[in-house]
């Protein structure tokens, strides 16, 4: 009899595991880095980190103002990398692609990028157009994490592993592009910590690009600093 009531109760456990929707768990995910409310007023993000690729670090700036504007700005060698992206389009300055000009983002490479506006695109995803698909678990490292596929009104797809012991997001995988090529993009946050605001944010993340790999590491982080509207126009 005793075998039969744990044997219950761990087909219950299952079911209700299996019960949990995408909402479900991007609710908890919320709920973990500060809640809904504090998310409602974050506006913009500001960071200063340092960035290591193949042994050399460079400087790194990022703005984000939400749902307007991305930029991200390094400094490498004393050359200065630029990638622009807003809620109508984008433009990278690359002088390791052999020019310092500004050149536009084609439509392409707006759509898969564009949700880099946003503070965190799991946050009021559906009121940004997007969808999202519970693909169950898979292991990430040790890690059975909840699987969450986020597709854009542009149809570009971002896949996110939600640890389900801190419900923070783990690794984000997505398509993109790098010297022409198609790549698969593997995004690794970790460090969680919680600013002065209340909300919380990841500190390092790794990005495997597939023909390198880049480390950032962030020194100060900043909400609702103020930021110019301008820094995201595309130079002339």
């Amino acid at each position: 009899m005793k075998t039969s009531v744990l044997t219950l109760i761990a087909i219950a456990f299952l079911t209700c595991a299996k019960a949990q929707t995408a909402d479900e768990i991007i609710a908890k995910h919320i709920d973990a880095i500060g809640g809904k409310d504090k998310l409602a007023q974050v506006n913009s993000v500001y960071m200063e980190s340092t960035s290591e690729i193949m042994g050399n670090e460079s400087a790194t700036k990022t703005s984000v103002v939400n749902g307007k504007g991305y930029r991200n700005e390094s400094d490498f060698n004393g050359q200065s990398l630029v990638q622009v992206i807003t809620d109508k389009g984008g433009w990278m300055i690359n002088p390791f692609a052999g020019s310092t000009d500004a050149v536009a983002f084609s439509d392409d490479q707006f759509q898969a990028s564009s949700d880099q506006v946003y503070i965190d695109p799991l946050f009021n995803y559906a009121a940004n157009g997007a969808k999202v698909e519970l693909q169950g678990q898979e292991k990430v490292g040790d890690i059975n994490a909840y699987k969450i596929k986020y597709t854009n009104k542009y149809n570009s797809d971002i896949t996110y592993y939600i640890d389900p012991s801190t419900w923070y997001v783990i690794q984000a995988v997505k398509k993109g592009e790098a010297m022409g090529q198609a790549i698969t993009i593997t995004v690794t946050p970790s460090d969680y910590k919680k600013t002065d605001f209340g909300v919380v944010f990841p500190n390092k993340t790794h990005l495997d690009m597939e023909q390198f790999a880049l480390d950032v590491t962030v020194n100060k982080l900043e909400v609702n600093k103020e930021i110019d509207p301008a820094i995201f126009d595309m130079p002339k």
